[in-house]
């Protein structure tokens, strides 16, 4: 839901020299249909007898949230999507779910929104009518939207006490100027308090972004595709709203280094991020392929600065650099917890030596393979159940806006050539696109 709570960071340009041929990535065989209205339907067989997995990708986050004082809202409307339609009132839609054995749920990013259910085969014409009705015909009263209002407030509140959700806040503020990534997924704060006022505008947001043109359906796992496909356009056939066009204000180049420091209340253990601005994700760039081997070359289990900061010197509790594409230019970033505020000026000089190191050609082409091999057969690993498919797939699809990023994401993978890091670090990782994070707790470090 969070950046820095889901993963962190982003995307890169950079252009190469010819590439090799790329496998084809994904292990299974996908349809995909595009309704009249503009919505799109992938449906993909799999060997899971009585069990489907239905994921609905609506593509809006908080970098759609353009108008002052109206932050947070999508996220808060993933919430108000569970409230009911006066043919399934509030309620009824999870009673009908739980009588089958569904699991559903929802979660918000900075790009876009997704729900998901997964559960047996033999409820999937009585979900898809459920999920169809609430896209095309949710209705909510005032009072109710008020009270989900407050429990996104205490949603927030609980979330204060995690000290990464301060350093977002502080890190996007300081990093962004204009773009809406300088606000997290939960809006600021005083936007969050004002929220039960918004009810009209809320109406507003559902119209303008709930739209079968700006969403995608995800079909893994046992299934009669005819017939699914019968229901689908019957069920989704008359949704016929638009997506509104809303220019997304662009940031300004970043010209010199900023630094931003949070001093944290109580005891903890001291962080220090680095982050820097990089381009927009896209299937039909490198951009986000690079940053993906990138993340991994950098500070990745495999790293010399891994071996030196974790296991040789052990001034580190945990390094890393959780990749997370993004639909507009966003950060590329690295993060560590330290040990104690002490060995921050070394933390820092090593990170910055390796960034240095890579930058002036010196590249290990070698490992540079392993974590291409190490990502994609992490990947398919984890694609063991109809769940696991349709998350990867409606992921990749809400950040690139593709049915087949996903695959499409790891040819590009595959394609990295080891001067790539190099081009990417001379043009991105240098000290005027750079923003510092440091977080000092009260007492230098935990008791």
């Amino acid at each position: 839901m969070r950046q820095f709570l889901l993963l962190l960071l982003l995307t890169a340009a950079v252009p190469s020299a010819a590439q090799p041929k790329a496998p084809e990535a994904f292990p299974y065989p996908a349809k995909t249909d595009r309704l009249p209205n503009g919505l799109s339907v992938v449906r993909v067989p799999f060997h899971s007898p009585g069990l489907v997995a239905y994921y609905t990708v609506v593509r809006v986050g908080s970098r759609n949230e353009v108008e002052p004082g109206k932050t947070g809202f999508a996220h808060f409307f993933e919430h108000m999507m569970f409230k009911g339609t006066k043919k399934h009132p509030e309620g009824e839609r999870e009673r009908l779910l739980a009588t089958y054995g569904f699991n559903d749920n929802a979660f918000t990013t900075d790009d876009f929104t997704v729900y998901h259910s997964y559960g047996p085969t033999a409820g999937l014409d009585a979900l898809i009518e459920l999920e169809a009705d609430r896209f095309r015909n949710l209705e909510y009263a005032e009072p109710s939207f008020r009270t989900e209002a407050l429990a996104v407030l205490g949603e927030y509140h609980k979330n204060e006490a995690n000290p990464w959700l301060r350093m977002e806040e502080r890190l996007l503020g300081t990093a962004f100027q204009q773009h809406p990534y300088r606000h997290t997924t939960l809006g600021f704060y005083e936007d969050i308090q004002a929220m039960p006022e918004a009810y009209a505008y809320s109406r507003s947001f559902f119209e303008r972004w709930y739209t079968p043109d700006n969403t995608l359906l995800f079909i893994v796992g046992d299934f009669q595709d005819g017939e699914v496909m019968a229901r689908i356009r019957e069920h989704y056939g008359p949704w016929n709203r638009k997506v509104a066009q809303v220019p997304i204000p662009t940031e300004p180049p970043q010209k010199e280094k900023r630094t931003v420091s949070v001093e944290w209340p109580s005891s903890t253990l001291p962080r220090q991020v680095l982050a820097w601005h990089t381009p927009a994700a896209s299937t039909t760039t490198p951009s986000a392929a690079i940053q993906s081997v990138l993340s991994d070359y950098l500070v990745g289990s495999t790293s010399p600065v891994y071996k030196e900061l974790v296991l040789d010197k052990q001034l580190v509790e945990s390094i890393g650099s959780g990749f997370y594409p993004h639909r507009d230019p966003s950060l590329f970033s690295l993060h560590a917890t330290l040990k104690a505020e002490e060995s921050r000026p070394a933390v820092e000089a090593a990170l910055t030596r390796a960034i240095q190191e890579l930058a002036s050609g010196k590249v290990d082409a070698a490992r540079v393979q392993a974590i291409q091999s190490n990502i994609r057969y992490s990947l398919l690993m984890h694609l063991e159940a109809p769940d696991d498919v349709a998350g990867q797939l409606a992921w990749y699809a809400g950040i690139f806006g593709s049915p087949d990023a996903l695959s499409r994401h790891l040819q590009n993978i595959a394609r990295v050539q080891p001067e790539q890091l190099v081009s990417f670090a001379k043009r991105y990782l240098v000290e005027s696109n750079l923003t510092v994070l440091t977080l000092t707790p009260a007492t230098g470090g935990k008791p």
